[in-house]
């Protein structure tokens, strides 16, 4: 039983499966398409709201650093991503990186996470979506039926996030190049807004608001039951607002922000030189965030003292806190159409996850079909565009950025360990790029998500664990059985 569980599928054997005339995916994307992809999806939300709530509640000014720190545990897990995605360019992500290295049941349950993680970030984010768009469209004088607003405001449905999901289920059907080329659009248009916030803000800046740049340390009072961080249960640790701890109390909030940048890996497969291009990819895309990130924190808690700042719309609010209604409206449009990237860049991810997990027969084979015409598997596209629209049509924004979280975190895990594992079982594979100062890095990548999930709350834990126990049955019920590593399956493919 012990083998049926751990048995590996070989690198080798990946790469073959991908040149398989009904499996195979048309390689479109380069270096820069991968960066768009990845800016695409980490700036979001994070930089439009989570800047003047962490400011405000945790951090003070240091909320700059408190990105920093969130990008330094990104960074380690970005390198041993980038060494995987380069050795092993196959669709998947960390699932297919914990096949080739950790075995058939840890991919499987790493696989099962990634589906829950992108399709509610791909949910939550589109309703985030609607908000914004309804807000521009009351400031024009439209406004959406009461019925139709969501659950978020009232009403029944989510027509608007709906409709999203599925207009961009249309475009990933037609092509990852054509997605790439809307991500493009979406990406200059928002980074170039952030850019202007960054540019114009810097001169309503007033040094009196960076003191104090760390505001002294407030005890927290600690929650109770499963509503208390994992780590407060287990050894009575509470943290702390403000003063230096407070800077990685917040870094744990702003991890979110950062979600994202993992997806880029799901394209391997689509990539022309993915040896090369992957690393560029993931690498550049977190650097570039990081500083925008940091950049927009430091201009908006200049322009207003951290004390006074909004926690819904931080950035439009300090504009207008300085007499200027027209940059918070840009910021407002730069937000919508933020969200939109964001929210098809998870989508990609997903079906990418489920259709390679579906080639290896864990999940009904026809899910790994490709379109005829557009190379693209349309059948798990069109399958989780609808469950996502329905999932987010009647999905109210709260709690589930932490079950986001503990998922991501979970696969920055198994990437760590399977680095140093493939290290040691394979050290003949050509490996176009290589995490540094292994296994320090792997190591230290593993320790700093941890130590991040040890901070979310324990019923997200609880959530997760349910999660986790039905893919544990449907791994038995059916992927075990109909794997193409099972020796009776592979005998009839011969």
């Amino acid at each position: 039983m012990r083998n049926t569980l751990f048995r590996t599928k070989g690198v080798e054997q990946s790469i073959r499966d991908t040149e398989a005339p009904e499996h195979r995916l048309r390689k479109t994307l380069s270096a820069l398409d991968l960066t768009v992809f990845g800016v695409g999806v980490v700036i979001g939300t994070g930089i439009f709201v989570l800047t003047g709530k962490v400011a405000k509640e945790t951090a003070g000014p240091a909320t700059a650093l408190a990105f920093v720190v969130a990008g330094v545990v990104c960074g380690l897990a970005a390198l041993c991503y980038a060494e995987f995605a380069s050795t092993v360019p196959v669709a998947g992500s960390a699932y297919t990186f914990g096949y080739a290295s950790l075995g058939e049941f840890p991919a499987w349950i790493i696989g099962w996470d990634l589906i829950l993680e992108l399709a509610l970030g791909c949910s939550v984010v589109s309703v985030g979506w609607s908000g914004y768009l309804r807000s521009l469209m009351d400031t024009a004088g439209i406004s959406m039926p009461q019925t139709l607003s969501g659950p978020s405001s009232g009403g029944a449905f989510d027509l608007l996030a709906a409709l999203l999901v599925v207009v961009l289920t249309g475009i990933l059907i037609a092509g990852v190049k054509l997605s790439s080329r809307v991500t493009s659009v979406i990406v200059a248009t928002k980074v170039t807004v952030v850019l202007l916030v960054i540019g114009v803000g810097a001169f309503f800046v007033t040094g009196a608001n960076y003191h104090p740049f760390i505001p002294p340390a407030q005890e927290v009072t600690g929650g109770s039951g499963l509503s208390a961080p994992l780590i407060q249960l287990i050894a009575g640790y509470t943290p702390s607002n403000f003063g230096v701890m407070g800077i990685f109390t917040a870094a744990a909030v702003v991890f979110f922000a950062f979600i994202g940048f993992d997806v880029v890996s799901t394209t391997a497969e689509e990539t022309r030189n993915p040896q090369r291009d992957m690393p560029r990819g993931i690498i550049g895309s977190l650097i570039i965030c990081t500083l925008l990130y940091v950049g927009v924190s430091i201009v908006v808690t200049g322009m207003e003292n951290y004390r006074n700042l909004s926690t819904d719309a931080p950035l439009a609010d300090a504009f207008k806190a300085v007499h200027h209604p027209f940059w918070a409206g840009l910021i407002s449009f730069g937000a919508a159409v933020g969200l939109t990237s964001v929210c098809l860049i998870l989508l990609l991810g997903q079906t990418r996850v489920f259709f390679a997990m579906s080639r290896d027969g864990l999940l009904p084979p026809a899910f790994s079909r490709v379109h005829p015409r557009f190379r693209t598997p349309y059948r798990t596209t069109i399958l989780l565009g609808l469950i996502v629209a329905v999932v987010a049509g009647f999905t109210s924004i709260d709690v589930l950025a932490e079950l986001v979280n503990i998922g991501t975190l979970f696969a920055f895990v198994v990437v760590a360990l399977g680095v140093l594992l493939l290290r040691r079982n394979r050290p003949d594979l050509p490996r176009a790029f290589r995490t540094p100062l292994v296994p320090l890095v792997p190591i230290l990548s593993v320790l700093a998500s941890l130590w991040l999930m040890l901070n979310l709350p324990a019923e997200t834990w609880v959530r997760f664990a349910v999660w986790m126990a039905v893919g544990v049955i449907v791994y038995a019920c059916y992927g075990r059985v109909h794997s193409r590593l099972n020796p009776d399956v592979a005998a009839r493919e011969r």
